[in-house]
């Protein structure tokens, strides 16, 4: 049975080494989740179980021997040969759940990258149109988190700039750009929040998501959009005492904005 299997950048699975062309026997009894060599028949599913990473292996295998889970998302196997490495361009490909795009959960036409919502981008995290760069929310720039129209710079929220300005936190003008440590500490924290976005599995679809989601069968799932305010309060329930302190003693921080975006009052 040929399928899928993601590995650790070091090609580690579950404190095992695996390399290229080589095949590997299990000794003893297999069990799904325990025991043996697992993979998955589709592409997508693997991502059920690895982060979509693009850091993470991930090869072309081959199951010769017993293998149970035949009927469901995950299988193992007592002996598996890894065939080849995929390049990121194929996983892509391959996972992508759009409409003539080349990455992964684009919403939009024509998107060669991923998470985009607009049409025709070829960065990543794109919610305009026509952008080459990442994480635009404006129209064509060519740099990076740019929220307005042809800017080559980054963080430009104007028209036809192309430096990078000081930036905005809080409501407030700040003498600060992208670059400064105390911003640095700022979006790490932002960025280590939940997914505002998920997908769901067919197998783990409730009746009620199934009956709200069209065409789930044939995607095999469905992405489940969450709202910001909910995914701020998993994250502040999780956070360290440390990693709030980096809002909360932040020198422009205000307790009224902050609560506005997230929900959170402290």
């Amino acid at each position: 049975m040929k399928g899928y299997k993601v590995f650790n950048p070091d090609w580690t699975c579950r404190g095992f080494k695996f390399e290229v062309g080589k095949e590997y026997v299990h000794e003893g009894n297999i069990s799904l989740c325990e025991l043996g060599f697992h993979f998955c028949q589709k592409l997508q599913h693997c991502f059920s179980f690895y982060s979509f990473n693009p850091n993470n292996k991930v090869a072309e295998v081959e199951a010769t021997g017993e293998i149970l889970g035949k009927d469901t998302e995950k299988q193992v196997t007592n002996k598996i040969k890894i065939i080849r490495e995929l390049t990121w361009h194929e996983v892509l490909f391959l996972a992508n759940e759009g409409f003539y795009n080349t990455g992964h959960s684009n919403g939009g036409n024509w998107n060669s990258g991923y998470w985009n919502s607009g049409n025709s981008n070829s960065g990543n995290w794109n919610s305009g149109n026509s952008n080459s760069g990442d994480r635009n929310s404006g129209n064509r720039n060519s740099g990076y988190r740019n929220s307005g129209y042809s800017n080559s710079g980054n963080w430009n929220s104007g028209i036809m700039c192309s430096d990078t300005p000081k930036m905005r936190i809080f409501n407030q003008q700040t003498d600060m750009d992208i670059e400064s440590k105390e911003a640095q500490e700022l979006i790490q924290q932002i960025l280590s929040l939940p997914d505002l976005t998920l997908w769901i599995s067919a197998s783990n679809m409730s009746e009620y998501e199934k009956e709200c989601n069209p065409g789930w069968e044939s995607r095999e799932g469905y992405l489940k959009k969450r709202d910001l305010k909910e995914c701020w309060a998993e994250y502040w329930s999780k956070a360290t005492q440390q990693h709030k302190d980096v809002f909360l003693k932040f020198r422009y921080f205000d307790a009224k904005v902050f609560e506005e975006i997230t929900g959170i009052k402290v």
